[in-house]
């Protein structure tokens, strides 16, 4: 069993075999997305999220034993290293208790308490430690005195400087005072310059626990530090500390050295210890938040990929822009593009009625149905004309705003430009707009995570991690789904488990050269697709009309004999697949036996379980079966907006302390979080989800700022 599979288990709450299994595969070269479809007998159907958290913790583990054994190795090399200390090394379970075990041995730089002991003070400080009574200290520090050392009172202080870093560096200590710091420390804050205005102005005069302060204000403290308009501190009562660090080394029997023991403590604590404590405290206080804001991220983006899409329909993207004008894009239903243009809707180029003629022009013509406008600048005007022309046409024409966040980075990418080279910049993020309404996770995996505008403070994150989180989201969003191998997009192959960019560039080539593929073993004649990527991959990857039906399904490769053992045993066969004379297949496989059929056909439960519902629903998205997007065909203003009124929309973000709403008037409000539920929740996540249709009422507008608050209590919500 893995070294690490007892502790593992424990802390998740997973039996160790399973753990053990994950951990085998994990090493074994396998993906998280494979892990959690095919070997599901194996983890006890651990989900994606849950193989990730384990792999995390695995991660961190492993990179603790390595730190230890570069520890261990330091002090040994100092000769060092006794019984003890190896047992306390070896007890250590985290990084910060490994560090204080280091402290002492850790090479320094030059400080007060090195100098000292380079003046031979040492065994003076070492007498002093020892608190007899009897010792008569002035006599004692008299006998280091030297040309460095003038006197018994500069020798005295050096001493106090070498017990000052000693006490600082003691392991034990540092342990308590940082249970003390967590439990009693107050995180403060003021202004830097009270006469200036900032967006920190709530945190000029602040105050809050350590214990309780929330992620979103401590980032928000850091960021507001860091642009130099706030002063921020962990502040505790030093009375009280110093008087702990003092109980801690002061012998009260210890006569007059013990008087220096307690300078020297006192000492280490307001120059060492609180320095260092506060660092460590803001620096936990900061890794906390921004894990769990990169977690919020991570599940704002889940969502947003997952949202559903909009089969079938010819779609116009507008870009809205005030000089560059409002560009258009007209595509298919696979998402081709069938037109462009640019027109003026913003009346003050006085063009509005040109814009009016282009735009119905292109919705007769090509057979629009539904409008996507962007949400940047100018969007407010461009949706007022929207709304205009859809009056004018007399409906049939429906419009959603969505998140333009990323479409510029897009369009301006070398993606873009291999994708379409004949467009430039502008027109291309039209066409994406349009797209995203149509297939959003196609659409936004051309885009990098941090761009589509769904996190908090994200440019404040630690980026390694933020981007491991949010690439193994992505990843989990389109494996979930499964993916065409014929229409599927490089960037969006490249997202599929076992596929890297250049295998995904080596599908397309060779579906350019060849033709479409007939089938999933075709895939292993793809240059640098290996028999272990297509193991990985095989999956996820759907023939929609291939030859043999299986190939069209979430059933792995591995699996067709079990399949097709199933069908036969239950009277079809494989040109029952996905029709509706297949629909008895589950209440058959019951009465057979899932336990029956397993032995039979070699495959454990949660295997047959998903085969035989692959074979009653063919590539199942799970999308369809989601609430569908809000669309529109009017729009209001916020002026129009009163206490009171009830409106339906979308949630667009969110947040520690919220959720933002587009209710169509542009500006999205806001839920607190107080007003998202009648029962207390502790994160709005347990609430509400991005992409949500929710029903709102109007607390409060305010129009100088362009705020709205929003209530969800007391509200029905829909079906």
């Amino acid at each position: 069993m893995n070294e690490h599979t007892q502790q593992i288990a424990a802390e998740l709450g997973l039996e160790p075999r399973w753990v053990d299994a994950a951990i085998e595969l994990i090493d074994a070269g396998n993906t998280i997305p494979f892990i959690a479809r095919y070997r599901k007998e194996a983890t006890h159907s651990m989900d994606d999220q849950a193989l990730r958290q384990l792999a995390d913790r695995l991660e961190y583990l492993r990179g603790l034993d390595k730190r230890r054994s570069e520890v261990r190795a330091s002090i040994e090399t100092q000769g060092a290293l006794t019984a003890e200390l190896d047992a306390a090394l070896a007890k250590a379970a985290t990084l910060a208790e490994l560090e204080d075990l280091y402290r002492p041995y850790k090479p320094k730089r030059k400080t007060r308490a090195s100098v000292a002991k380079a003046r031979g003070l040492q065994p003076l400080a070492d007498a002093l430690l020892a608190q007899d009574p009897r010792l008569d200290v002035e006599k004692e520090a008299a006998g280091y005195c030297n040309e460095e050392v003038p006197d018994a009172a500069a020798a005295l202080a050096g001493a106090r400087d070498i017990l000052a870093e000693q006490i600082s560096d003691d392991a034990h200590l540092r342990a308590e005072l940082r249970r003390f710091y967590n439990a009693f420390g107050q995180v403060n804050s003021h202004a830097a310059d009270p006469d200036k205005d900032s967006v920190y102005a709530q945190y000029y005069d602040f105050s809050e626990p350590v214990s309780r302060i929330a992620g979103h204000r401590v980032l928000a403290l850091d960021r507001g530090e860091r642009e130099g308009f706030l002063k921020v501190e962990v502040a505790v009562d030093p009375d009280r500390t110093a008087d702990l660090v003092c109980r801690m080394f002061v012998k009260k029997s210890g006569g007059a050295s013990a008087a220096q023991m307690d300078a020297a403590a006192r000492d280490a604590y307001t120059r060492l210890i609180h320095p260092s404590m506060e660092r460590e405290v803001r620096a936990a206080l900061t890794d906390k938040a921004a894990e769990g804001a990169i977690q919020v991220f991570g599940e704002n983006l889940r969502q947003l990929l997952l949202q559903p899409p909009i089969r079938g329909k010819v779609a116009m993207g507008l870009d809205p822009g005030y000089r560059m004008g409002c560009k258009v894009a007209v595509v298919d239903p696979t998402g081709k593009v069938l037109d462009t243009a640019v027109v003026y809707p913003v009346p003050e180029f006085k063009r509005v009625e040109q814009a009016k003629t282009i735009i119905k022009q292109l919705i007769r013509r090509h057979g629009v149905e539904i409008i996507a406008i962007g949400n940047g600048t100018a969007g407010k005007e461009t949706e007022l004309f929207a709304a205009d022309v859809i009056r004018e046409l007399g409906g049939g024409v429906q419009y959603m705003v969505v998140s333009e966040a990323g479409a510029s980075v897009y369009s301006a990418s070398k993606l873009a430009a291999e994708e379409f080279p004949q467009y430039d910049v502008n027109l291309r993020s039209a066409v994406s707009i349009a797209r995203r309404l149509q297939d959003p996770l196609a659409e936004l995996v051309k885009i990098d995570p941090k761009a589509v505008g769904v996190g908090q403070y994200q440019h404040d994150m630690p980026a390694k991690r933020l981007n491991e989180t949010l690439d193994g989201v992505v990843e989990d969003c389109v494996n979930t789904v499964g993916v065409d191998l014929n229409t599927a997009s490089a960037p969006l192959l490249a997202r599929v488990a076992g596929i890297t960019a250049t295998t995904a560039k080596n599908i397309v080539a060779r579906r350019e050269e060849e033709g479409a593929f007939t089938s999933r073993a075709q895939l292993k004649k793809v240059k640098g697709l290996g028999p272990k990527a297509f193991e990985q991959c095989a999956g996820f990857l759907r023939l929609p009309g291939a030859a043999d039906p299986l190939d069209a399904t979430a059933v792995h490769p591995e699996s067709y004999a079990a399949a097709s053992a199933v069908l036969k045993k239950c009277g079809f066969s494989l040109a029952d697949v996905g029709t509706p004379a297949i629909a008895s297949l589950p209440k058959t496989v019951e009465a057979v036996g899932y336990k029956a059929l397993c032995e039979e056909t070699g495959v454990g439960e949660p295997t047959l379980r998903d085969i035989v519902s692959e074979l009653v629903r063919p590539g199942r998205d799970m999308r369809d079966e989601l609430p569908p997007p809000l669309l529109r065909s009017d729009v209001m203003g916020m002026e129009d907006l009163k206490p009171g009124m009830e409106l339906l929309g979308t949630v667009r973000n969110v947040i520690d302390f919220g959720a933002f709403v587009d209710i169509g008037v542009h500006q999205d409000g806001l839920v607190h979080v107080s007003q998202l539920s009648e029962k207390f929740i502790k994160h709005p996540s347990q609430a509400v989800h991005v992409g949500d249709v929710v029903r709102v009422r109007v607390l409060d507008v305010d129009l100088k700022k362009k705020r709205i608050a929003l209530t969800m209590k007391q509200v029905k919500q829909p079906q």
